[in-house]
């Protein structure tokens, strides 16, 4: 979504961020729900929250009003800024919780990185490492989570195990192996295709699969293998209120 060119535009975007960052509530649905789950034969931890927010629809009309823009990571997309009162209320309502599943006592959580995330990247341009799963940090100590803002049938998240090593979970102990592995299989016969990846292929197999629901959240370890769900023919359209919007977070 590109920045408003005249300086009258930039000034009523600055003005409408202001006037819907201040009146935002957010609080807890009363029909939230929780599962806890354990993925793939290394049973790695994963929270389904369900309900997350009570009104999930004001987090679609703030970040309406937002100015989105490329990011020096590898997420295939645009991205914008989270209000603070967003992440304060994930670490006070969700912070114990993520602490007790995750087995993290003692630590105290903070955010590294929070963020509007759209998906507006096409196949023809992702770079290799964006066409296969891939873990946030091998530090098993960190989380991430993706709070799902969309209702159209725009695609989940998946889990994947990397046949050669048998790793679904990358941390400090595997990565070096790991890396040698993906770099030997780039440059054979079975390396990935210009495109998502979406279910199995000759180098990975999914192990697990959350659909895309309008406000569920997903929380894991960092270290897990994992890639969003991006289906042929999908559309990348960078309209928050139509396309695969999402509050994409790190925890440490």
């Amino acid at each position: 979504m590109p920045v408003p060119a005249q300086d009258a535009s930039r000034s009523t975007v600055s003005w409408l961020e202001i006037r819907f960052t201040q009146p935002v509530n957010i609080a807890t649905h009363p029909a939230a729900s929780v599962q806890k789950l354990r993925i793939g034969r290394e049973q790695a931890p994963l929270l389904v929250i369900d309900n997350l927010v009570s009104d999930a629809e004001s987090l679609v009309d703030l970040a309406a009003t937002k100015i989105f823009g490329g990011v020096a990571t590898y997420y295939p997309g645009i991205r914008a800024k989270v209000p603070l009162t967003y992440q304060h209320f994930i670490l006070e309502r969700f912070g114990p919780l993520f602490s007790e599943y995750f087995g993290l006592a003692g630590a105290k959580l903070r955010f590294t990185d929070c963020h509007f995330s759209i998906v507006t990247t096409p196949p023809g341009k992702l770079e290799y490492v964006q066409r296969i799963p891939h873990a946030d940090s091998f530090l098993g100590s960190q989380l991430a989570f993706v709070h799902y803002l969309f209702k159209a049938d725009l695609g989940g998240t998946a889990f994947y195990r990397h046949r050669k090593t048998g790793f679904e979970v990358i941390d400090e102990t595997r990565s070096a192996a790991y890396l040698r592995c993906l770099e030997e299989e780039r440059q054979g016969p079975d390396s990935a295709p210009p495109a998502y990846i979406n279910g199995d292929t000759p180098l990975f197999e999914e192990v697990s699969r959350q659909q895309g629901v309008f406000n569920r959240m997903l929380a894991y370890r960092r270290t897990s293998l994992h890639c969003g769900c991006i289906a042929p023919g999908f559309a990348f359209d960078p309209n928050p209120r139509s396309g695969r919007l999402s509050v994409n977070g790190f925890l440490a």
